[in-house]
Formats: structure tokens, C-alpha cells, sequence
């Protein structure tokens, strides 16, 4: 990686977690803000929400669709091979079978799924116990696998760091909490941790300048990183041009949490590595 210049020698262990901690206070504002709204970080997709969702093949454009459903809580329009996918709030039965009758009348191929509120808040409840219970679980592997307390807490705030940047961002590109993004989520639990253990293996573990070390685990977690980045990539732009709304989001998701990944890895959690060892921890 000899055109990234990473050396961490000039930069005080302040200096160098400074951005990510300015971020990363802007990213729970922003979550907090968004959980007055909407009862939730995230902005919740009709999967956990509830309301009907109309997948229909049409030429109509967006201001003809939502002149046709003036009259109902259409939400969102998605674009899909010849037609379109159109998101509807809740709504109560009589709403509801005016809908159908309007959509079976001007759309007679159109399919419909309702999602229910009541279940749509069930799958909410288990999804958000799921991605908390997937983040205990990776930081007692943590703690287990360092046994001292610095490098494994530096080890699981980079990796909250990345989960609650990512969850802001999601909120600011418009991309929904789903089943399919919360599979993201959980996914980017694993990839956070990979450079981060890492480097906390290659710093506690290893002889030599602390600036060498960083920079040895450097050269393997980037690539490691890059490699990874590149696949989600290439899943992205083939979900793009096949208009797959489900990996589409999957993607997305996981490639905006990789780039913060790579600031928290090698910024934040640098930096506390840095402060351990010049303070007397490790070797």
C-alpha cells in the first residue's frame, strides 16, 4: 500500500481520535432526533412499521402515480424492471379495500402484501434485541480474548462507533431499517471487529516500535478491507442496474459501514492503542 503514507508518529493519541469522537456525537444526536420522531434510531421500513406494499407494471411516471393515489399515504415509489413498487402507510379496512378496488381496476396485474402494524412492531421489538444481543456476544469474545480492559473496550467502541455512524447515515441517505438491513447491520458487527483484532493482536502481542506495528497491521487489515469493499461494490452495482431493492439496501449499508470501519479502525482505535502503550501497556 505504498500510495497511503500512514504513520502514526506525528499525531498524539488526542489528535488522532479527535474526528471520529466529533462524529461520532453528531451520529447520536442525529439518532436521538430521529428516535423522538419516529420512535426508532432508524427510520423503520414498512417491514417493521406496517402498510401495504403494491409491486405494479406500468409506464405511468411518479406525478402520474401520485395523482392516481392522492387520496391515500403513499409513502415511497421504488423503480423495478417495467413497473414500480409503491410503499403505503397504515391504513384502516374500508381505506384499505378502496385501495385494492382502485389498484384491481386501473392495475389488474398489480400485486399487494399488507403488513399488519401490530406484527410489524413484533418483527421491530425482535430485530433491535437481535442486533443487541449480537453486539454483547462480540464484545465478551472481545474481553475473553485480550483479558485487559483498554485494548478490548477500544476494540468494542470502534465497533459502536461504526454501527451508530452508519445507523445516522442510513437516516440521511434514506435508506430504511428492514429485515434486509438489519441482516446488514448484524453482518457488519463480524467486519468491524476483523482489522480491529487485528491490530490490537499485532500491538499487544508483537516486538518492536509501536509505529511499525501499526503500520505492518496497516498494510494487511487495508487490504483485507479493500478486498471485501470491492465484492460489496461489484453487489451493488449489479443490485443498481437490476433495480433489486433488498441487496440493493444490504449493500449500501454494509459499504457505509466499511468506510467508517476504516476511520474508527485506523484513527480511533489507534489512537486509544497509542495512549495504552505510551502509557506503560503492552510490550
Amino acid at each position: 500500500m505504498g500510495l497511503i503514507n500512514y504513520n502514526i508518529e506525528k499525531y498524539s493519541p488526542q489528535q488522532l481520535v479527535a474526528i471520529p469522537l466529533v462524529l461520532l456525537i453528531i451520529s447520536l444526536v442525529m439518532l436521538a432526533l430521529n428516535m423522538a420522531a419516529t420512535g426508532m434510531p432508524i427510520t423503520p421500513g414498512i417491514d417493521f412499521s406496517g402498510g401495504i406494499a403494491v409491486t405494479i407494471i406500468t409506464t405511468d411516471s411518479r406525478e402520474q402515480l401520485q395523482s392516481t393515489f392522492a387520496g391515500y399515504p403513499l409513502n415511497d415509489i421504488g423503480d423495478m424492471n417495467n413497473g414500480k413498487f409503491l410503499k403505503f402507510g397504515t391504513m384502516d379496512d374500508p381505506k384499505y379495500q378502496s385501495l385494492s378496488q382502485l389498484i384491481s381496476q386501473k392495475y389488474p396485474d398489480a400485486k399487494i402484501d399488507q403488513i399488519g402494524e401490530s406484527f410489524g412492531k413484533s418483527l421491530q421489538s425482535q430485530a433491535v434485541i437481535a442486533i443487541i444481543f449480537s453486539f454483547i456476544g462480540m464484545a465478551i469474545v472481545v474481553f475473553l480474548s485480550f483479558k485487559t480492559f483498554v485494548p478490548s473496550i477500544a476494540v468494542v467502541l470502534s465497533a459502536f462507533a461504526d454501527m451508530v455512524m452508519t445507523a445516522a447515515m442510513m437516516n440521511v441517505v434514506g435508506i430504511p431499517l428492514s429485515l434486509g438491513t438489519t441482516a446488514a447491520l448484524l453482518m457488519l458487527i463480524g467486519y468491524s471487529v476483523d482489522s480491529d483484532i487485528l491490530l490490537t493482536t499485532r500491538v499487544l502481542k508483537r516486538q518492536g516500535k509501536l509505529n511499525d506495528k501499526v503500520t505492518g497491521a496497516f498494510r494487511t487489515g487495508i487490504i483485507m478491507t479493500s478486498t471485501t469493499i470491492a465484492a460489496i461494490v461489484a453487489l451493488f452495482v449489479v443490485s443498481w442496474f437490476g433495480q433489486v431493492q433488498v441487496i440493493y439496501e444490504i449493500s449500501a449499508v454494509l459499504l457505509i459501514g466499511l468506510f467508517f470501519d476504516i476511520m474508527n479502525t485506523w484513527l480511533t482505535n489507534v489512537g486509544i492503542l497509542k495512549w495504552y502503550v505510551l502509557k506503560g501497556g503492552g510490550k
